[in-house]
């Protein structure tokens, strides 16, 4: 749960941007996701060809067992290692005597391969490399070092299937798919072709004849060998050596491997086997020379060339970015994970200290409090936000500032004609200019904010207070609730509420370093305010921007559990969309604002290294990055290891449901919220990341942002029964009085 705190639900347009021409309108509404959308398409089409490079798509490990032989020519059975069956009638060939062909399948491999480069490098030998494509296509630099140094290429398929078990469509892909990596790498074509799993001439089955049929009429040599070393059973140096030697000087296509595990033995044996034939009158060469045959390397030109290279570029790009992002993953993971550790414990120690018996801020305070009400065009939900508070058990003024409504929200209020409660009118100005302007009225030297669609309990504010008992604290968040959850979006956000802000609450608390009074229900101390200069205009996280001023400069910010306060959430995803677009770029533009507290000494600096990075880290960076384990999960599941894959996300999940189970103990509520917690994770995620990557983009690009209100409906009400709908309104809708607004369950 990695969210800004709830703020203020003052979300407004200015006057002269209120009107927008339909066009435009639908003109930018996509663009919201296009860009969002596109890097996550970007990613899994990345991730999909690291898939198939790495031979996690359309892998096939099957292996045909030996089948008879009626079908294959005597030419091929009793012939030699090198078949050409390009003109319709088979031949085979074989080495001259003393010349010796060192063939290595599999490759290239980063570790191995270029240590028998550096081999056949020091005895002047050259050879002959059966190269798989996406070996060839993840390691192109290997490849053109083999054929800068006078190496021979040759195909051995994509992907390393039993070709036997392939249509010919299959076929004929990986060898395209070869040729393209080849292309790519050293930009050659080859003609030498070596069959997975094939070993002699003789060892030719009626199931692999008609594949090296077919193979010769696409152009290719087929190539197998006639001395096979074995060294992938690792036997041993001097084995490797005995079985790599011809006998009584006859020439030989030697079978060896250069990937596929680990080829110490090989590298080894090459030390022994290369000066041993030497000394004996061997010459080590490429397949064509020891034929005196044309070079099987043919220069690959234009569109074939650079399809090659983008092909090759597109692999290196998608294997270095998913593997920052593995990693990244990874750093991320384990720090949300310290991060919940470290919320359990803290959250535990701040409950256990303000709960336990006797504990208490100092002497009660039941002096007197200004309580501002900004509202603009609140008239669905002010009357009941009003009466919520005259029924406070605890003395307050309150002032409803009306900022140039259009909707009679300010003669709605003074039609009531509450005792101690004012209207202060003003041109539409924005909320930071109502909220400093009701404190310019306030009678009192503290002063509870809230919301225009907001309810409070009547101890709401006598809790909300008490803490400025303590002269060193200057603001005091309260607990913000959902009071509309009845919805499935709505138990979301009763999540998020009680468990991403409330919890991180209690840790910040500990550590001193409150990112946010949300604008839903805090109190302020009105020298604090005036000291920092009251509420800032330079954000659009006005409650973000005046709480970071506050630890900069020296005073405490505390939160009271129990001062609750119901507020009505957004009900669609459009508008959580507007409202967490705005709390997202908010924070952003506060986090800049405040950058050099990171630098600075005393108060300022303590916030600086501790509050700073945790909220850029977690608010901020998290949340763009948590697409990423829905990503990996699709993944895990296409590619495997699936049930390691689904065992890790389930477990990040029991992880954060012990962390939601244990927030919601901690606020008394009902468990039964929780079981849309998995599809939370899902959904909820992607929604925070779009709105998280159009905040950076809007930064970074210097975009602006303007005010937008949110449609309220008026259907919250506190657990007393104070509903935020009018009277007549919730009749309408109901048949009943003023309680048939949807209560939360407490």
């Amino acid at each position: 749960m990695n969210s800004p705190a709830p703020r203020g639900r003052y979300d407004r347009p200015k006057r002269a941007a209120r009107k927008r021409k339909p066009s435009r309108s639908r003109l930018r509404l996509p663009m919201r996701y296009l860009l969002p959308s596109t890097l996550l398409v970007a990613l899994l089409v990345m991730l999909m060809l690291r898939g198939y490079v790495h031979n996690e798509f359309q892998a096939d490990h099957r292996v045909r067992p030996p089948a008879p032989t009626t079908q294959v020519p005597e030419e091929v059975l009793g012939g030699g290692p090198v078949i050409d069956a390009r003109a319709g009638v088979p031949r085979t060939l074989r080495i001259p005597d003393n010349r010796i062909v060192l063939t290595f399948d599999d490759g290239p491999d980063p570790v191995w391969t270029p240590k028998v480069l550096d081999k056949l490098k020091e005895y002047d030998a050259h050879a002959v490399f059966f190269v798989a494509g996406n070996m060839a296509a993840r390691h192109p630099d290997l490849v053109r070092r083999m054929v800068d140094e006078g190496h021979e290429i040759g195909l051995h398929t994509f992907g390393h299937p039993d070709l036997s078990y392939q249509t010919s469509e299959r076929i004929d892909r990986e060898l395209s798919q070869n040729q393209l990596a080849l292309a790519g790498a050293a930009g050659i074509r080859s003609s030498l072709f070596r069959p997975p799993y094939s070993s002699f001439s003789y060892a030719m089955d009626n199931k692999s004849w008609p594949v090296t049929e077919y193979i010769g009429g696409r152009g290719y040599l087929t190539v197998v060998n006639d001395t096979d070393s074995e060294d992938w059973k690792r036997p041993g140096v001097r084995a490797i050596v005995e079985r790599a030697t011809p006998k009584d000087g006859e020439g030989a296509i030697v079978l060896l491997h250069d990937s596929g595990g680990d080829r110490s033995q090989t590298v080894a044996a090459l030390d022994r086997l290369l000066p041993d034939l030497k000394k004996k009158g061997y010459t080590f060469t490429r397949l064509t020379t020891a034929l005196d045959a044309p070079s099987a390397h043919t220069p690959v030109t234009g569109f074939a060339l650079w399809k090659g290279k983008a092909f090759v570029s597109a692999v290196a790009v998608s294997e270095r970015i998913t593997g920052v992002l593995v990693v990244g993953l990874a750093v991320i993971g384990v720090l949300v994970l310290a991060r919940f550790g470290l919320m359990l414990l803290l959250s535990f120690a701040h409950a256990r200290k303000v709960r336990r018996k006797g504990f208490r801020w100092g002497d009660p305070l039941m002096r007197p409090v200004s309580v501002l009400v900004p509202a603009y065009n609140e008239r669905e939900c002010i009357e009941a936000t009003v009466r919520s508070l005259v029924a406070s058990d605890h003395p307050i003024e309150v002032i409803v500032i009306d900022d140039g409504s259009t909707d009679g929200t300010a003669d709605l209020v003074e039609a009531m004609r509450l005792p101690r409660v004012r209207v202060v009118r003003q041109q539409n100005a924005g909320k930071p200019a109502a909220l400093n302007n009701g404190i310019r009225h306030a009678r009192y030297d503290i002063v509870v904010m809230m919301d225009g669609d907001t309810v409070f309990e009547p101890s709401t504010v006598r809790e909300l207070v008490q803490p400025f008992a303590d002269p060193r604290v200057g603001a005091v968040a309260g607990n913000a609730k959902v009071g509309n959850r009845d919805s499935l979006i709505g138990a979301w956000q009763h999540i998020e509420y009680v468990m991403g802000f409330n919890l991180d609450r209690r840790m910040y608390d500990v550590l001193g370093c409150m990112p946010t009074i949300p604008g839903a229900v805090g109190a302020f101390r009105r020298e604090a305010l005036e000291r920092v200069g009251g509420m800032s205009e330079d954000t659009l996280a006005e409650d973000t921007d005046v709480t970071m001023a506050l630890h900069r400069d020296g005073w405490r910010v505390v939160y009271a559990e129990n001062a609750r306060a119901w507020t009505e959430a957004p009900e669609s995803v459009q508008q959580l969309w507007s409202q967490r677009y705005r709390w997202s770029y908010g924070t952003m533009q506060a986090i800049w604002k405040h950058r050099r507290a990171v630098i600075e000494r005393g108060p300022s600096g303590r916030f600086g290294r501790v509050g700073l990075p945790f909220v850029s880290l977690f608010m901020v960076v998290a949340p763009l990055l948590a697409p990423l384990i829905d990503v990996f999960l699709l993944y895990g599941l296409v590619f495997g290891p699936t049930a390691k894959t689904v065992a890790a996300w389930f477990g990040v999940l029991v992880v954060q449901a012990v962390c939601a189970a244990y927030a919601f103990r901690l606020d008394k509520e009902r468990m039964v919220h929780l079981i849309s917690l998995p599809l939370q994770q899902i959904l909820y995620r992607q929604l925070m990341y779009v709105v998280l990557l159009q905040s950076w983009i809007t930064a970074l690009t210097g975009g602006r942002l303007r005010w937008q209100k949110l449609r309220r409906t008026g259907a919250v009400e506190a657990p007393g029964g104070t509903s935020t709908r009018p009277p007549q309104r919730a009749a309408a809708g109901s048949g009943g009085g003023n309680g048939t607004g949807r209560r939360p369950h407490a």
